[in-house]
């Protein structure tokens, strides 16, 4: 028996040193390559940074209203035109049919979203543009931001990792914390009006709200780190596209998964932040976990929607 165990052990270990050479040798064959590629790239994109930066003579003002507010405007806005045509006209088909709450915003009602426009245009140009004001000073004080040269792509890595974790930790706890009864009634029941959101609704919330729970959590990480005004854009257009598509209401192919978040607008009381990390830690999710929804929460690898391959078990009968 010694000796069986023992080969069973040399077996296993040659398994897996061989199983561990071969994967070490292709992460350093990938990391190669990715390197290779942003080297040649790289000296693309600091070209023509600094093509840009001397179009507008330097200027730190017009530059960082550029990268922080002009570029992830227009990322939000672009993305969420396609979305609307199909919330208004129900076409292409596409993309309804990968519709979350089937049956609703189908079509999507034109009054509650002219509202919503309405009140996104109001809290980016009166709320998140007068908040770049202290934030330009800020960086301007790191000294970093407006640098010629550009920060290398690993570090860029770095920083995306430290912006995340931050907007997780800020926007789980003022989430919670505008779920408190009192400020819910006054402040936050105005982003749950809709049960089923659309893209646009991502940013339809009282100005309160919109600035500790939407903005903060976003602006934190750069300042912390005193990041250059291209990581600026960078992750403020990633971080808007993201929280569109986590309202958008559709679980579309290759796109990440909306489920958590729909799910918050479906129970008001499940699913409070980004990630999910610290909702698996509060206990935040468990209800969702129990659902079909859970099981749809997934990159969608496929052209099948989720809620044909993974359907609602049905309603019984009373």
């Amino acid at each position: 028996q010694e000796e069986k165990l023992w080969d069973a052990m040399k077996i296993t270990a040659c398994v897996l040193g061989t199983g561990l050479l071969v994967f070490t040798a292709l992460v350093n064959s990938v990391s190669w390559y990715v390197l290779n590629i942003w080297d040649t790239s790289g000296h693309f994109w600091q070209t023509k940074w600094l093509k840009f930066y001397y179009l507008y003579e330097g200027d730190e003002w017009v530059i960082f209203l550029f990268g922080a507010a002009l570029v992830p405007a227009l990322a939000f806005w672009c993305f969420n035109g396609i979305l609307l045509v199909a919330d208004v006209t129900g076409k292409p088909t596409f993309i309804t049919r990968y519709r979350i709450q089937l049956g609703k915003n189908d079509p999507v009602d034109m009054k509650k979203l002219r509202q919503a426009i309405y009140t996104a245009l109001f809290n980016q140009f009166f709320i998140t543009l007068p908040m770049f004001v202290p934030m330009f000073y800020i960086m301007k004080w790191r000294g970093n931001t407006f640098s010629k040269e550009l920060p290398t792509f690993q570090w860029f890595l770095v920083e995306l990792s430290i912006f995340t974790l931050i907007e997780e930790i800020l926007f789980y706890y003022t989430h919670r914390l505008v779920h408190l009864p009192l400020l819910y009634k006054h402040i936050h029941k105005k982003h749950h009006e809709w049960t089923a959101p659309i893209g646009v609704v991502s940013i339809y919330a009282h100005p309160v709200e919109h600035i500790f729970s939407n903005t903060l959590p976003v602006l934190t990480g750069p300042m912390i780190m005193g990041s250059h005004i291209v990581s600026i854009a960078a992750w403020f257009s990633l971080a808007l596209i993201t929280t569109s598509i986590s309202h958008c209401g559709y679980h579309l192919p290759f796109l990440p998964s909306p489920e958590f978040h729909d799910f918050h607008h479906l129970k008001f009381n499940q699913c409070y932040g980004v990630l999910g990390v610290l909702d698996y830690l509060h206990g935040t999710d468990t209800v969702f976990r129990q659902t079909k929804a859970y099981e749809r929460h997934r990159v969608l690898l496929s052209l099948t929607p989720l809620s044909e391959s993974i359907p609602e078990e049905p309603k019984r009968a009373q």
